[in-house]
């Protein structure tokens, strides 16, 4: 929204440096966050009137100006504007004079004949062309009624002005107009509000006459209301609504326009202008579109409606789409004589809906997208009627058709002054509480400290006592509320859970072993959503979808630590190591919240250097990232077992599931060559995925720590001929279980298959420690330990080598 300080002025009278200003507004809740000032890079601007004009003798686009600027003699100015002419008062640099960009007006020559001055076109001065006139986009501007010569010009277009852009949050609707925001400057500074004249003379006829209104669908429209205004003439709107306008981001079109225009800025209330005569007939019915429908808007586009969609009717017919945009055969144009002007409440949800379906967002629709203010539609309509009687000539008939309730105008609200000052932490009196309210156009009742708020209904922000508070404080200063520290009895240093402090565990673990963390979208597109999905379990969809590519809810990270890894591939990053620990979700059926589980991923391709400095590199490969799942595992004091698995999307023989108190938790494995190949992945590509909530939920007590032994160890391998099919996994539990108290680790350290072993075997060699803590191992003792494993092992169907 902007806001023109000259036009708030006329509301309420502040007296500040428009910086101050801007200060003060945004430390109370209304983010300012720029302010364009028309005059800053501007001098020697006046009104300038033209004598007479002739031709340039050298030159067929130019032309000769004699110029009255207010001095003893007129100045001569060349000047190549399509549209000068004789009799126009126009604005004017003149020598020595500076204009926005740096630009210096100087005494020159063009073509030979003497030019001083410029006369200029509103985008030379600082007006962006999308809201100068039609009329003047491609030349000069002059002045519409008569103006003295060498009147300061920026004054006389109200442009001796600064603007300031808000930045509103959702809540702040009521700051979407001026009164709004002069309702917010007057409870700023105590100063006094003037409101607009609404109230038009009226001559005998009544609307009824004319008119009927009638309503089909309450819940979607519960007001509709219309006033008609005879005898209108099209011409320009005067020069300080164009202004105005202009400064808002608005082109001014001619006056009956424009006043519906000035009037939604005005008071925050859309207004909609039809040609009485090109309605169709003398009733008005508000109705919800028939599917398929059709009607062509405003904007010359033909659009089939749905059943949604809110429509204004001549009985038959739609005329307009409604709180979106008008029909092209009921819009006023400069043959136009007779107005109504229409006012309305329309439901939110239903203006949203039609106007991102149909990309028609604009001034009207966001603001009954955030609901407007009641109070102010009948006020609003009788603005527009009293500005159509003074600038357009029109003559407005008495009274209003209307069908609907406009519901209360105000909410009251209960508090207390204790609840205030002990929430806000101050001591303010009962008369600065209610002054401040009041101060605000909130009526407040006070009964020995308990307040009765009347809360207006521009202030749609404000239902519950905590609301009340929060704009106590805003008006009474955040900077002036004292600052405390809370007392306690008993004062305990901070900690971080068991949870946060595992977590620093695990990242610090990941990080060291050379991953960076990622942050990815939680959104994605439908067809990907079940991608590595370990449960089947239904998607959760948006009902608006921002685009087809997000969609739905994520059930697994790894599709789009797969899209991070290729668009690092794709710019030259061939090593890429990257986790993330973030949450997917599972739908519980209708009615129901979905599960939020955390993950933890992780995707690594290319060559990886354990240490940098000296200057080996291994391609990535399984065992690689199952050692860094292994670290994550001896860090919590867990155990991580690993079996054989099959997945979409991930290598047949190099996947196998991660198990954890023998519940499986997660997968690891290497991306699928196909599925590599489709993502530009060059190298072997490995990812894991793990249920990190599974892992937080492991209780590990505290770590016990144990000395040294004192003891050597013994270490033995042991070379097998297995089958195939038959896992590492199933030797390693096989010699667990017949350790007996000397066994401390068990490792495969080599697999081969190929030439000298027999089709469908494989050798697997394993290095078995032994160790007793207590007491020096004996040859004798681990020869039984050693041989009773083998003999296990052997009846298990596996062969010593």
């Amino acid at each position: 929204m902007l806001i023109s300080k000259e036009w708030l002025e006329s509301l309420v009278a502040v007296n500040e440096p428009v910086n101050d200003l801007a200060e003060r507004i945004t430390r109370t809740g209304i983010e300012v966050d720029d302010i364009i000032d028309y005059s800053a890079e501007i001098k020697k601007l006046v009104v300038g009137y033209i004598e007479s004009k002739t031709q340039h003798p050298n030159a067929d686009k130019l032309n000769i100006c004699k110029v009255d600027i207010g001095e003893e003699e007129p100045v001569q100015i060349v000047c190549g504007a399509p549209n000068v002419d004789a009799g126009q008062y126009v604005i004017v640099a003149t020598v020595g004079g500076r204009l926005p960009g740096g630009i210096k007006i100087k005494r020159a020559k063009l073509r030979g004949e003497r030019s001083e001055g410029m006369i200029c076109s509103l985008q030379e001065i600082g007006l962006s062309s999308n809201v100068v006139p039609k009329a003047f986009e491609e030349g000069i501007y002059n002045f519409p009624t008569e103006v003295k010569p060498g009147t300061n010009a920026l004054e006389a277009l109200y442009l001796n002005d600064q603007v300031m852009e808000f930045d509103l949050t959702p809540n702040r609707a009521d700051a979407l107009s001026m009164v709004g925001t002069a309702y917010e400057t007057s409870a700023l500074y105590g100063a006094p509000l003037t409101l607009p004249e609404t109230q038009p003379d009226t001559i005998s006829t009544s609307a009824g006459e004319e008119l009927s209104v009638k309503v089909d669908n309450p819940e979607k429209v519960p007001y509709y209301s219309a006033r008609v205004v005879k005898n209108v003439k099209i011409a320009p709107s005067p020069v300080w609504m164009q202004a105005r306008l202009m400064k808002a981001g608005i082109r001014p079109i001619n006056n009956v326009v424009d006043i519906s225009n000035y009037v939604l800025l005005e008071y925050g209330q859309p207004l909609h202008m039809f040609d009485q005569d090109h309605i169709g007939s003398k009733e008005i019915v508000v109705r919800q579109a028939e599917a398929g429908e059709k009607m062509t808007t405003l904007d010359d586009t033909e659009r089939e409606l749905k059943a949604s969609d809110i429509v204004i009717s001549n009985g038959k017919e739609p005329i307009a789409l409604g709180g979106v945009m008008g029909g092209d055969f009921s819009e006023v144009t400069d043959q136009t004589q007779n107005v109504v002007v229409e006012g309305a409440i329309f439901d939110p949800v239903s203006i949203r809906h039609t106007s991102r379906r149909l990309n028609l967002r604009s001034e009207a629709s966001s603001r009954f997208e955030k609901g407007i203010a009641t109070e102010f539609v009948d006020q609003a309509v009788d603005r527009a009627c009293y500005l159509l009687e003074h600038y357009a000539s029109g003559e407005v008939l008495e009274n209003r058709v209307a069908a609907g309730d406009l519901g209360e105008f105000i909410t009251p609200i209960q508090i207390t002054v204790d609840k205030i000052n002990g929430t806000i932490g101050s001591e303010m009196s009962v008369e600065d509480i209610v002054k401040s309210f009041e101060q605000l156009g909130f009526n407040t009742e006070n009964n020995d400290g308990n307040l009765t708020v009347q809360v207006p209904s521009r202030r749609k922000d404000i239902k519950i006592k905590e609301d009340l508070i929060e704009e106590v404080a805003r008006i009474y200063g955040y900077d002036e509320i004292p600052s405390t520290l809370p007392v306690f009895e008993d004062v305990t240093s901070g900690h971080l859970t068991d949870r946060q402090s595992k977590t620093r565990i695990v990242k610090n673990t990941i990080e060291g072993a050379g991953l960076s963390e990622a942050i990815t979208y939680s959104l994605i597109s439908k067809d990907r959503a079940k991608e590595f999905s370990v449960s089947d379990r239904p998607n959760i969809e948006l009902l608006m979808p921002m685009s087809e590519a997000h969609a739905v809810l994520r059930q697994s990270l790894l599709p789009h630590l797969i899209d991070a890894a290729a668009y690092n591939v794709a710019r030259k990053n061939d090593n890429v190591f990257l986790y993330e620990i973030g949450r997917v979700f599972f739908a519980n059926g209708e009615g129901e919240l979905p599960d939020e589980v955390e993950y933890l991923s992780g995707i690594m391709t290319g060559e990886y250097s354990g240490n940098a400095w000296q200057g080996k590199k291994e391609n990535v490969d399984f065992y690689l990232a199952k050692g860094i799942i292994d670290a994550i595992a001896e860090k919590l004091d867990i155990t991580f077992e690993y079996e054989a698995a099959k997945m979409d999307g991930l290598h047949p023989g190099r996947t196998a599931n991660v198990l954890l108190n023998g519940d499986v938790i997660g997968f690891i494995g290497e991306l699928h060559p196909q599925l590599a190949e489709q993502n530009d992945l060059r190298q072997r590509t490995y990812v894991f995925e793990l249920n990190y909530d599974k892992i937080m939920n492991v209780s590990v007590g505290y770590i016990n720590y144990e000395a040294i032994p004192k003891y050597p160890g013994v270490t033995r391998d042991i070379a097998l001929e297995v089958d195939k099919d038959m896992t590492a996994a199933e030797l390693i539990h096989t010699i667990k279980a017949h350790g007996h108290d000397i066994l401390q680790d068990a490792q495969v350290f080599d697999v081969y298959e190929g030439e000298h072993m027999e089709a469908g075997k494989k050798s697997v060699a394993i290095r078995i420690a032994y160790l007793d803590r207590e007491n020096t191992l004996t040859d004798e003792r681990v020869t039984a330990v050693h041989d009773e494993i083998v003999e296990a092992l052997t009846a298990q169907g596996a062969v010593i080598r």
